[in-house]
């Protein structure tokens, strides 16, 4: 068998067009395959990658967020404890001076419950010498009523004078 030219271009284009294509073109697609595996890695670690970023940058934001907050918060803790303070020092003025009134008030009851003991007992000593009727020198004890009326004595049959008139 002699092998000639046109029998090798025969053979080569058997293998290059035929099954021996095949053995090439099936090399390429693996490869090429293989790349798109490897970059579609790529993209979906790039992907997982800008979730990540996304994920650490909403978390940055929330602690930001978290730390005004919490300086809010100190802010209206302090402004409250400062109120909270001024009224406590105001309600224990307030309470001193309250107090002292009741004092003052107490002394000035106390005073005037003697003054009124001391007034009745001057009223009872002058009773003697009061008369209900119109220029009675006779001085006949009258009653005195809480309207600080003159009530004319109560006529009593022990008393001689009574039925006097000219007395």
């Amino acid at each position: 068998m002699e092998i000639t030219i046109d029998t090798l271009i025969n053979l080569a284009g058997l293998l290059l067009g035929g099954g021996g294509g095949a053995f090439f073109t099936w090399r390429y697609i693996r490869r090429k395959a293989k790349a798109e595996a490897v970059q579609a890695e790529v993209d979906m670690a790039q992907k997982v990658q800008d979730t990540y970023q996304q994920i650490l940058e909403d978390k940055q934001k929330e602690v930001e967020d978290n730390h005004r907050l919490i300086e809010e918060l100190r802010q209206d803790r302090d402004h409250y404890k400062k109120d909270r303070d001024e009224l406590r020092k105001e309600v224990e003025s307030l309470t001193k001076k309250f107090m002292d009134f009741k004092l003052d008030n107490e002394k000035n009851m106390l005073q005037m419950k003697r003054d009124i003991a001391r007034n009745g007992r001057m009223v009872e000593c002058m009773r003697p010498l009061l008369c209900g009727r119109e220029g009675c020198a006779i001085r006949v004890p009258v009653v005195i009523s809480a309207a600080g009326e003159v009530e004319p004595p109560v006529k009593k049959d022990v008393e001689p004078y009574n039925d006097r008139q000219d007395a």
